[in-house]
């Protein structure tokens, strides 16, 4: 017994859509202020090319298991790397708390895509 949906209804379109819009802004937005002269490192530009890859790939819904996770997986390297709460003292530690369980709940949102999304058949 399959618990998979067999066709894509509006509800998940729409999560769909909006997980993705995180990925497609900010990876743009951060291209296009580089593309402007502001200094960014090579690591940075990188990461936000591959989000707006993955954005644009997991809104187009293609092979959605896979950019899910791998969206998941960028998620999880960006909590580590870029908010390391553990690192601070406070107010700041909070405030990088804040942005990393943002991110925790993002890769949920992933993860939950993944195991969603339509299975294809052979």
């Amino acid at each position: 017994m399959s618990y998979r949906s067999q066709g894509q209804t509006p509800g998940f379109v729409l999560a769909r859509l909006l997980l993705a819009s995180a990925f497609i802004v900010m990876g743009a937005w951060r291209l296009w202020a580089a593309y402007n002269g502001v200094a960014t490192s090579g690591a940075t530009l990188s990461f936000s090319a591959a989000e707006l890859v993955l954005g644009v790939l997991v809104a187009a819904g293609w092979k959605l298991r896979w950019t899910a996770l791998l969206s998941a997986a960028l998620m999880v390297a960006d909590a580590v790397l870029s908010h390391p709460f553990w690192a601070f003292a406070e107010p700041d530690r909070s405030a990088q708390l804040l942005h990393f369980m943002k991110n925790v709940n993002i890769v949920g949102g992933f993860l939950l895509l993944s195991l969603a999304a339509p299975a294809r058949r052979r």
